[in-house]
Parts: C-alpha cells; structure tokens; sequence
C-alpha cells in the first residue's frame, strides 16, 4: 500500500496479511473532510493495524501520533513501516511518536490516568463485534480528547452509531461499501 498524501505522498508501507486493511479511499475522505495539514495537532489511532491511518497523520504534520494495536504481528508491522518510511528520523523536528502494543480500551484508560489529550481519535475495530459502538463511548468516558476534538470510526454497515454521544455530535457519515465512516465533533461542555 501506499500514502496518499503529504510529505511521504507514494512512499510504499506494509501491510499484515489477514487483516482488513482501511482502503485508500476511506482514508482520502477522512483526511479530505479533517484537512490535508494536521500541523499542531494530537492524532491517537486505535486499532491501528498497519498503522496506514496514523502514517497518513504523520505525513500531514501531525504533531504527535500514538498508534495503538493489540496484535503483536501488527505492531511490529507498524514499526517496520516507521522504520521504512524513516518517520523516526523525524522525531527530531517536533513530530512525538509512539507505538503501544496494548489493547485499546485498556490504553484509552491509561492514556487519562497520565493526561494526554488528542485533537482527533481514529478507530477501525474489527467488525461484527459491536467494537465501534464500545470504542465511541470509551473515547467519550474518558478526558483524553480535546474540548474541541474529532472522533472518527470506521466501522460496519449493519452497526448503528448514535447521533450524540457525551458531548461528541454527528457532523458526516459516509458509505463505502460495507464500511461507513462516521465522524462526530466534540463541543466545549
């Protein structure tokens, strides 16, 4: 696969087999709706799997980017595509990464208890588990997203997100076959 945009635009990463990877075009709308340039801003990627998503963030001058992927093969994959990609060399030049080969919800927790904060959370969970539904109201349940942040899921069709969650509010849905993409916008409480 590839990265669709920024400054590592058509620099090949990796790919685990046997995982549903985020197309490209669901990536190009997310970061088409969200901007092409992240400067300044926090991105957390839950799920991660390749870490395709975060990479794109990485690419459009995220700030710092937290990949987060339970699958130890996936993890690694994702460090090998840092390492590929030479993005760790970039750590110089104000751009935090980290790679955390931890369970999401368990992290999302953890990440409050240390008070980190996040301008857009990413989560593609595997389907038919009901995961996007948990993950939105993890995301929502814990202080670790900005007063004025993004949460972005990727998940199945047949799987009904509400409209509002907490403080966070629909702003886009979009349908890409069997996945859609739902985005929701926190406001200041």
């Amino acid at each position: 696969m590839k990265i669709i945009g920024g400054k590592f635009r058509g620099r090949n990463f990796f790919m685990p087999k046997k995982i549903r990877p985020t197309p490209d075009v669901i990536r190009k709308a997310v970061f088409d709706i969200m901007g092409q340039d992240l400067t300044g801003l926090s991105f957390l990627d839950l799920f991660a799997g390749s870490g395709a998503v975060g990479l794109e963030a990485i690419s459009r001058n995220a700030r710092y980017v937290v990949f987060v992927e339970k699958d130890s093969r996936c993890h690694e994959i994702i460090g090998e595509n840092l390492a590929t990609l030479q993005i760790n060399a970039y750590t110089d030049s104000g751009i935090a990464l980290r790679s955390l080969n931890a369970d999401a919800f368990a992290t999302v927790k953890q990440l409050e208890k240390k008070g980190e904060r996040f301008d857009i959370a990413f989560a593609d969970p595997p389907y038919y588990r009901e995961l996007a539904k948990k993950a939105l109201k993890a995301l929502c349940a814990y202080d670790i997203l900005q007063p004025v942040s993004y949460i972005i899921l990727q998940h199945d069709k047949r799987e009904g997100l509400p409209e509002h969650e907490g403080r966070f509010s629909v702003i886009k849905k979009r349908k890409y076959g069997a996945s859609h993409v739902t985005i929701y916008q926190g406001k200041k409480s």
